[in-house]
């Protein structure tokens, strides 16, 4: 009887990477302090500001509406750390002696933050459990929705992943990264669309409408598994991931 394959020789690194920047998550209360405050302003927003019990339907459109905003702050937060804590500490040379590449530490660095924010997006499952006890939404629907945030999540991440990467500065890092997420989020609201329409006419506006975060998350928030509003989120989620392995690698 032969003997069985040895397992992949970047395997056995790649997860311990991603294991302990996961963990890493949860060794400081600011990370429990960023999951309270998601939650606390995600429902906040849909009760308060977007009256989801007021409107009287079974759904979470009013939920998700707010997503993107909330991301855009949550991701970068969470994202800034990736690459300038390491720098700050001087631990960048370090890990890279590791039996692993410089891709494969910035996906296992990449996808520990991704889990982090699905962790925040689970935390909200209450608001949805709480409209199925009060009427009879449409499950699909909602799990539609799930699916779509988990995606604009990442795609901020990615942009968020670029921003660690380039300072060493964990507070530059944030802030670069929201201000970049920020503007995706106000592409394709009517008021920003109107100051674009002079400089790049209608058919232009048109064309940059579909670079924004809502626009790709409303098919999403009504049930469409459209594959171009999947293939945009994950074309940033991972455009970022490379382009930050490589401003990594280069320096």
């Amino acid at each position: 009887m032969s003997a069985p394959a040895p397992a992949a020789p970047g395997l056995r690194p790649f997860s311990a990477m991603l294991r302990r920047e996961f963990a890493g998550y949860f060794r400081t209360p600011l990370a429990y302090v960023f999951l309270a405050v998601f939650n606390a302003f995600a429902v906040s927003l849909a009760f308060f500001v977007g009256g989801l019990y007021e409107s009287g339907v079974a759904s979470l459109d009013r939920f998700f509406l707010y997503h993107p905003w909330l991301w855009a702050f949550l991701a970068p937060a969470a994202g800034a750390r990736l690459w300038a804590e390491e720098r700050r500490q001087g631990t960048l040379e370090l890990l890279l002696t590791w039996p692993i590449t410089v891709w494969q530490a910035a996906l296992g660095k990449f996808l520990a933050a991704w889990l982090f924010l699905a962790c925040a997006l689970l935390m909200t499952t209450p608001v949805a459990l709480t409209v199925g006890w009060l009427g009879e939404p449409d499950w699909g629907v909602i799990v539609s929705g799930y699916v779509g945030s988990f995606l604009c999540a990442g795609a901020c991440l990615g942009i968020a992943a670029v921003a660690s990467a380039l300072t060493r500065s964990q507070v530059i890092a944030f802030v670069t990264g929201f201000l970049a997420c920020f503007v995706l989020v106000l592409v394709g609201y009517g008021v920003f669309d109107e100051l674009l329409a002079g400089a790049l006419g209608a058919g232009g506006v048109d064309e940059f409408r579909r670079l924004g975060l809502w626009r790709n998350l409303e098919p999403f928030t009504l049930g469409l598994l459209d594959a171009r509003p999947a293939a945009y989120f994950l074309s940033v989620a991972f455009a970022g991931l490379g382009l930050s392995a490589i401003l990594v690698e280069r320096r």
